[in-house]
């Protein structure tokens, strides 16, 4: 009786008929279950077919993270990209850097983990990829790189992940790309390469340079020290300012 009422292939020659409401009511029954099981099934498919990890397979980071100035301050940065056409919908960005600690107390924690601010306070974080963007973390007092060096970057064991989440433009479901980059992966003073350019009364990107990077004059002391000297430097210019009142 399911399968020839799911089938509409017909009864033959016992159907059902107004002598009889218990098949009546069986047959509504019957009808009702099979397209819920139908929505089910077709559903199961869609969602087997538009499986978000493959959309996360076209979201792309830069093979290196980079270091260099930006506004006359330090900041670790790397370039993510979309290679679809389609957007991915309130797209958001973290990173946290992964690194062994040990505590003033003598605790020792193999992989301690400490967010690296990507925008978060301002809202940078939430992004619209409709281009290759470049990721930056501004090195100040609250950043853990705050006293590393060039020199002491070479030598430091750490890794950085980087998560991008977003949501599926065609389907509404929820698809994460991570990737993670090691301490020889990070290039001090060096720059992404820019992939945008006016063809014609619009943007083209050129994705062949994705991953490229050039050297760019970087000082290779640590932020701290950067900001101190820019510190001396300005109160030096303060003070060899002569000033009106001592004028006669």
């Amino acid at each position: 009786f399911s399968i020839e009422t799911e089938t509409t292939i017909g009864y033959g020659h016992r159907v059902i008929t107004d002598k009889c409401p218990e098949g009546i009511v069986l047959l509504l029954l019957q009808a009702i279950l099979g397209s819920m099981v139908n929505a089910f099934m077709v559903g199961c498919m869609f969602v087997k077919i538009s499986q978000p990890n493959k959309r996360a397979e076209t979201l792309v980071f830069s093979s290196h993270a980079v270091v260099s100035l930006r506004d006359d301050r330090l900041c670790l940065m790397f370039r993510v990209g979309d290679l679809r056409d389609s957007h991915i919908v309130e797209a958001s960005i973290r990173a946290k850097l992964i690194k062994s600690k040990q505590t003033q107390e003598g605790e020792f924690i193999p992989l301690d983990q400490t967010d690296l601010s990507v925008g978060f306070e301002t809202g940078d974080d939430r992004l619209f990829l409709v281009s290759p963007l470049i990721i930056s973390h501004e090195i100040d007092e609250r950043s853990p790189f705050w006293d590393v060096s060039r020199h002491q970057l070479e030598k430091d064991d750490f890794e950085i992940v980087v998560i991008l989440e977003g949501m599926v433009e065609a389907t509404g479901m929820t698809c994460q790309a991570r990737s993670s980059y090691l301490a020889d992966e990070v290039l001090w003073g060096h720059r992404f390469t820019p992939l945008l350019s006016l063809e014609e009364g619009f943007y083209e990107v050129d994705y062949g340079g994705f991953h490229h990077t050039v050297p760019v004059p970087t000082p290779a002391c640590s932020a701290r020290q950067l900001a101190a000297a820019a510190a001396r430097r300005d109160a030096h210019l303060y003070w060899s300012i002569p000033s009106r009142l001592d004028q006669p």
